[in-house]
């Protein structure tokens, strides 16, 4: 396909590549099978680099007309499935599976397993994500097998999906809001994945809503003086995040996230290394003015965090950041990174104890104002809240936010 990675399989690999719900580890061989499947389908475990560009690269073949997809940078989604590189591996496992027709890779998944979090939620489950695939049940029914396999042999009972390791990081299957582009570490999928799905005897868990905001009709004038005016009642201080003071300005963020999270759907506690790994990826790229932090008093009793949406300068660097040993992707994407005009507000958390006191409304309106009148964007995105979260859900429609896709996660017992 023009412009798309070189993709191939050699002959060494596909000459060893078993069946279908068979893995290379012998504590998973010769797994029966739970449904009728296509035999010239084969799913293999990722074991070797040439299978690994197969696997990272293959979503060129399944993307390559649609218009609004953004190809992710080869470099970072290595990065991610690194296990010398990725702190979520400093404590869980992840395998990847490629699914392949006549030697030709057709589907892809990712499957992981964070012990850690069994224990201390006393769920039982582990999750699959990256999930590609063509329009091909018998594929799908393959990948989604292959990971309940893996999953099965680790004494798992059910399995959620498209999750990338934790609702912490890219997940859901997009079910609405296809017309639009997707923002940055937001999914992208085709219509027909929601059918593939359910009928591999996925189930619906939890929609998940992204929200577009534009202030049409100037909300942020209407608002500005009702959040002034909470702030003065619990005297809220909004200031923007010290770079200065880099380490106790992510401890901060951390003791409100996992103060509001934790009783939150599927939540999965940041270990301390994740943590600052998100922040300094954040930080390579953020802005201080849209990091702000809630105060009342010393106590910092809510953040946002919002990013310019990279997605708008990675789309035209195809994955690339080299061309013939040159940074010319580089360089573009510095060039592409002044003019993004759309942003994503990625984190909005308020303590419970200081919510519906208009601190939430007063995080967001800051964000618009600076977002809007200093940086000229033209709109941005809250991703995602939880279906069912109707506090959070009343703040986001009063200051003007509209809910535009849909993401679903699925589940699937093992037993």
């Amino acid at each position: 396909m023009p412009g798309a990675p070189d993709v191939r399989v050699s002959t060494a690999d596909a000459a060893v590549l078993p069946t279908i719900g068979q893995t290379m580890d012998t504590c998973e061989q010769a797994t029966p099978l739970r449904f009728r499947c296509n035999p010239a389908v084969q799913v293999q475990k990722v074991t070797s680099r040439r299978l690994l560009n197969a696997f990272v690269e293959f979503p060129w073949q399944i993307y390559a007309n649609d218009p609004v997809w953004v190809p992710p940078l080869l470099h970072d989604v290595k990065e991610f499935l690194n296990p010398r590189k990725h702190p979520f591996y400093l404590h869980g496992e992840a395998a990847q599976f490629l699914a392949f027709r006549d030697g030709k890779p057709v589907g892809r998944i990712l499957v992981s397993d964070d012990p850690p979090r069994v224990r201390e939620t006393g769920e039982n489950r582990g999750c699959f994500g990256m999930f590609e695939s063509i329009d091909d049940p018998s594929v799908a029914w393959g990948l989604i097998e292959a990971a309940s396999d893996w999953l099965r042999a680790r004494g798992r009972s059910s399995m959620l999906g498209p999750i990338d390791y934790s609702n912490n990081y890219p997940c859901g299957l997009l079910v609405d809001g296809f017309q639009t582009p997707p923002r940055y570490m937001m999914n992208h999928h085709p219509p027909y994945y929601a059918d593939l799905l359910t009928a591999c005897g996925l189930e619906k868990a939890k929609d998940l809503y992204s929200w577009w905001f534009v202030d049409p009709n100037n909300i942020l004038d209407k608002w500005r003086r009702l959040a002034e005016r909470a702030a003065r009642r619990d005297a809220v201080t909004v200031r923007s995040f010290r770079h200065n003071d880099f380490d106790n300005e992510v401890r901060r963020c951390q003791e409100v996230y996992h103060g509001v999270q934790k009783d939150s759907w599927a939540y999965t506690r940041l270990t301390e290394a994740e943590f600052r790994y998100m922040a300094r990826r954040i930080n390579q790229f953020g802005i201080s003015d849209q990091v702000l932090f809630a105060e009342v008093g010393d106590k910092t009793v809510g953040f946002a965090i919002t990013l310019p949406d990279i997605n708008e300068a990675v789309k035209p660097l195809n994955g690339r950041l080299t061309r013939f040993g040159l940074p010319i992707g580089l360089i573009r994407l510095a060039r592409g990174i002044r003019r993004i005009k759309t942003a994503r507000m990625m984190v909005l958390c308020v303590l419970e104890d200081y919510r519906h006191r208009g601190i939430g409304e007063l995080l967001v309106l800051n964000t618009l104002d600076y977002g809007k009148n200093t940086l000229c964007y033209t709109g941005a995105e809250l991703g995602w809240t939880v279906e069912g979260n109707d506090a959070i859900d009343h703040v986001l429609e009063r200051v003007g936010a509209q809910r535009y896709k849909t993401y679903r996660v699925y589940e699937k017992a093992l037993t």
